[in-house]
């Protein structure tokens, strides 16, 4: 199995301003594309080359490095662009129940998601994520993921500088207002919620 850069669910343009289509450019067309470059030639020809990115992520883990970062970094970054959608919208039903329950509100989850972003050092991930029915927000260092944990993945924020220098420079705490306030895909979230199981990348 080889696997394939996913297609985006939007066009480059479409979070525009906010993420330019030059940002997507490089981090989708360049950024994504090597980890699953890189990820493909490190298993091209062993057992792990038929086996679902999920399962390579595991069998990588503390084990190889360099495999467990690009397998890791490629279902990152397809999870990321889901995590996103131009209408962002508000989550509803059990989702909205259970955030409230965790949080107090939608507003104040946001506002502990743009924290945890700005204060997260370095590069990273932020993840609104579910474990026994309770959310919580998680942080992942550098190309660490929750696809192999035991929470259930349901949104996530990469804070890579990559993923808004070109468009807020150093200022992280713009791109976060802009991605948390209006851009999360919370249609998405809802639907990793409802499956209890990790995303599966698309093969």
């Amino acid at each position: 199995m080889t696997h394939e850069l996913p297609a985006l669910p939007y066009e480059l343009d479409a979070l525009s301003p906010y993420i330019s289509k030059e940002t997507m450019e490089f981090h989708y067309g360049k950024h994504h594309q090597a980890y699953v470059d890189k990820m493909n030639a490190a298993i091209d020809g062993t057992e792990l080359g038929g086996k679902p990115m999920s399962d390579v992520i595991a069998a990588a883990r503390g084990n190889n490095p360099g495999l467990f970062n690009n397998a890791a970094q490629s279902w990152n970054h397809a999870f990321y662009w889901h995590s996103l959608s131009p209408d962002g919208g508000a989550p509803s039903g059990e989702l909205a129940a259970k955030i409230d329950a965790a949080f107090g509100s939608l507003d104040a989850l946001k506002e502990q998601l743009k924290s945890r972003g700005a204060g997260h050092f370095a590069s990273g991930w932020v993840w609104l994520a579910e474990k026994n029915g309770v959310l919580s927000i998680e942080e992942t260092h550098d190309g660490d993921t929750l696809a192999d944990s035991a929470f259930n993945p349901l949104l996530t924020i990469d804070v890579w500088e990559h993923a808004y220098y070109l468009d807020h420079q150093n200022k992280r705490p713009a791109y976060l207002d802009a991605v948390v306030d209006g851009k999360l895909n919370w249609g998405f979230a809802s639907d990793n919620f409802t499956r209890g199981t990790a995303w599966v990348y698309p093969s």
